[in-house]
């Protein structure tokens, strides 16, 4: 059963030093006729956190801040350590779903592992993610929320968030090049994930029952944000939930299992089906 997923981590470990290559080329390609250039990977989400923080803070919560477990948190620093996570997550999602679709003319031309594609799109949003990462610990501590022993479980919530990334991408870029109504359909639902998280509203003080919450959590995403806002606030440790834990990475596995098995069956024929 784990015959195909040891083939697939080995092909990424194997070509680790073609992915980071791939990935930074990708990152110099996207922007290099636009006159600023990469800077547009942090205009982007500079205008976005802005339209985000001008609906939902100001004009729908007025400014009020947001209630947690560890007291009242600024809307604009609560909504950050949603948004950052999510900038990286959609995008990886998005492309990286498509990721085998886009390529497999070039790549089917020469002995190249497609299980790569995917790895290389996550791995070049990721340079992206970390410096707004950077950036966000920075603001932190202007608020006057500095490092605690909790950030250390950071690590913890990076990769969870790369392993479910992986997981995902592998099987919906499968998926995807087989029956492309499945990419437009993701494109929908990766939206609707967007409001069905965490990111731009609090389930707990928005009073919603408790029931209904349990239902969101089956969302991963779901996991990961509340997880980067335990390790920036200090609220608790990745261990305290172990029935939630258990939850993510079994879902995690069962779709690198099953994404591993669809791709490799498939991926000789992935020519057939364009």
């Amino acid at each position: 059963m784990f015959n195909s997923v040891r083939q697939v981590i080995k092909e990424q470990i194997e070509h680790r030093d073609l992915i980071l290559r791939m990935s930074i080329f990708e990152v110099k390609g996207m922007y290099q006729l636009h006159y600023l250039g990469s800077m547009w990977q942090f205009i982007n989400p500079i205008i976005q956190i802005s339209i985000y923080w001008f609906v939902f803070g100001l004009g729908i919560r007025g400014g009020q801040p947001v209630s947690t477990s560890v007291g009242d948190i600024p809307f604009f620093l609560w909504m950050l350590m949603g948004l950052i996570p999510w900038f990286f997550i959609n995008p990886s999602i998005i492309q990286g779903s498509n990721s085998v679709y886009q390529r497999i003319n070039v790549v089917s031309k020469m002995k190249f592992p497609v299980s790569l594609l995917p790895t290389i799109k996550i791995t070049s949003n990721s340079f992206q993610f970390f410096i707004l990462m950077v950036l966000l610990l920075i603001v932190l501590m202007i608020y006057g929320f500095f490092p605690t022993i909790y950030m250390i479980q950071l690590i913890y919530y990076i990769v969870c968030m790369f392993a479910f990334l992986f997981a995902f991408t592998l099987l919906s870029s499968t998926i995807a090049t087989l029956v492309r109504d499945y990419q437009s359909l993701l494109q929908s639902l990766v939206r609707m994930v967007l409001y069905l998280s965490p990111i731009l509203w609090n389930p707990a003080a928005a009073g919603v029952p408790e029931w209904f919450t349990n239902i969101l959590k089956l969302n991963p995403v779901f996991y990961i944000i509340e997880g980067f806002r335990d390790s920036f606030l200090a609220r608790q440790w990745f261990f305290e939930d172990p029935v939630y834990l258990c939850y993510f990475w079994s879902l995690t596995l069962t779709l690198l299992i099953i994404g591993s098995r669809v791709h490799l069956k498939f991926r000789k024929n992935f020519m057939d089906y364009l």
